[in-house]
């Protein structure tokens, strides 16, 4: 399977996520700079995290107009994966491939620590490895993941069960303690944690490579493609 890990002026977590893909899943994996506009050869879509364009305006208002987006579009409506993370996640709201929008942290500071999710849905392209109910360990790192959506939204996600994760412990004030959420059709998932710094236990944590796992084997399901 091959992954593009797109790029923005002001990504820092790309070489986390360039990382969890070669070295940890053995899978390959390419940078992609934001002024693409052809994602044609690429199986999976990865958005890292980072401050984008210096997160002016709003966290990945400019960024949602970059060139690659509408090739970021264009694969998920091919229903391929498109996994956003941090501020990845960010953009893929304000692009609108995803519900709702995120606010300021409820107390306003920006947090770095180890966070608990529960995983809420195992039923999904990005959650197939894990077991329902299951609490991991994956790190934030955010200074706006306070995640919000009115009630007629958030009836929505939770009738078709596209929150994957919720928090164990609500670090940010995010509504209804969620983490991740995908979209209807199942291809796109946003997550403020970052499952690309706990791939390895000598990171604290090694919970998150079964995120990117779960991506390749229903990939794989999906292409009917075979590996001895």
């Amino acid at each position: 399977m091959k992954f593009a890990v797109i790029v923005f002026p002001g990504s820092n977590c790309d070489v986390d996520m360039y990382h969890a893909i070669k070295d940890e899943l053995g899978e390959e994996v390419e940078y992609v700079w934001h002024d693409e506009d052809n994602l044609d050869s690429f199986d999976g879509i990865l958005l890292p995290g980072g401050f984008s364009y210096g997160d002016y305006l709003r966290t990945g208002a400019i960024a949602r107009f970059s060139n690659v987006m509408n090739a970021i579009v264009k694969a998920a409506e091919e229903g391929k994966p498109v996994l956003g993370v941090c501020n990845g996640f960010q953009i893929l709201l304000e692009a609108g491939l995803l519900p709702g929008a995120m606010r300021r942290n409820q107390d306003l500071k920006f947090i770095c620590r180890p966070t608990e999710l529960v995983v809420e849905n195992n039923e999904t392209y990005f959650s197939a490895a894990y077991e329902k109910g299951e609490v991991i360990q994956i790190p934030i790192a955010h200074g706006e993941g306070n995640y919000y959506c009115d009630e007629e939204t958030l009836s929505l996600l939770e009738k078709n069960n596209q929150i994957v994760f919720k928090y164990n412990s609500n670090p940010n004030g995010s509504l209804s303690d969620i983490a991740g959420i995908m979209n209807e059709k199942g291809n796109v998932l946003g997550m403020m944690p970052h499952p690309e710094r706990a791939v390895d236990a000598i990171l604290g944590s090694a919970d998150g490579l079964k995120l990117f796992k779960s991506i390749v084997k229903q990939w794989r399901l999906s292409t009917n493609v075979v590996t001895s």
